[in-house]
């Protein structure tokens, strides 16, 4: 296993080869709150993890060991004027369309509290996958803002606009169970398993065609929202780039010879 550091609060490490990305939330003393500098590295993270084709997966976890993140850094916004907390702004935005945007399948490991932004990042990712220890929630207008990281829009693809509603009015959080329930969260785990099964579900995902499973996340992103006929233009375009790939070839071959494959990843 090898590590990265950017900046001073994100570690990436990559486990399978290099084919898994781990990118670790790794400001223990502020319980991983996002500072300007942490959405910094955060963002370059990702941006370096997106243009390396050896990286099929990506599991978004954190060091601390009772939060993944409790949200925006409270003291450093206080301390902003209007000026600069317009500047600080695309900053922000850039950590999590960071992790929006990966052409990867991103799976996020939680534990503990993950609130306002931290929820946020984990509703960035595809998967998540929480212990039961966890409690989250988008409690950001109880301090006279709204979810600006992606809820809004995020949370009512998740669990429906009045369920979303209700949960970001209310500003309440909620704890591991009724996450599962309500459809916060993907996967409930014995606590402290979070990073375990993630990464074991990294694992399987990396096993099959990265070129399918770019395709196929692609494909889910861009038909969100769209209507059928639409949708299915859009899966159509995506088999057509994977129609006539190296891996389709790859994988025809191996099934018929009863083998794993070796994808080419082209």
């Amino acid at each position: 296993m090898s590590e990265e550091r950017f900046g001073e609060f994100v570690l990436v490490r990559r486990h399978a080869d290099g084919h898994v990305a781990e990118l670790a939330l790794d400001r223990p003393k502020a319980m991983n709150a996002v500072s300007s500098g942490m959405a910094r590295a955060i963002a370059g993270a990702c941006t370096a993890l997106g243009e390396d084709r050896d990286v099929r997966v990506v599991v978004l976890t954190s060091t601390h060991e009772r939060a993944f993140c409790v949200g925006a850094d409270l003291k450093e916004r206080n301390s902003l004027s209007d000026a600069e907390l317009l500047r600080q702004r695309p900053v922000s935005r850039a950590a999590y369309t960071g992790v929006l945007e990966l052409p990867v399948p991103v799976i996020a490991a939680v534990h503990g509290y993950a609130l306002g932004g931290g929820f946020e990042l984990a509703l960035s990712c595809d998967v998540i996958v929480a212990d039961r220890t966890a409690v989250v929630g988008l409690p950001e207008v109880s301090v006279g803002v709204l979810p600006g990281g992606g809820g809004t829009q995020l949370l009512p693809r998740r669990v429906g606009a009045a369920r979303a509603a209700e949960l970001v009015f209310t500003a309440r959080r909620v704890e591991a169970a009724e996450a599962r329930e309500l459809g916060l969260v993907d996967v409930l785990v014995d606590e402290g398993r979070d990073r375990e099964e993630a990464l074991a579900m990294a694992a399987r995902i990396a096993g099959n065609s990265p070129v399918g499973v770019r395709a196929a996340k692609r494909a889910l992103r861009l038909g969100q929202g769209l209507d059928l006929r639409a949708g299915l233009e859009v899966e159509d375009a995506a088999w057509r780039t994977v129609a006539f790939s190296g891996d389709r070839a790859e994988g025809v071959a191996a099934f018929n010879e009863k083998r794993k494959p070796q994808w080419p990843g082209e």
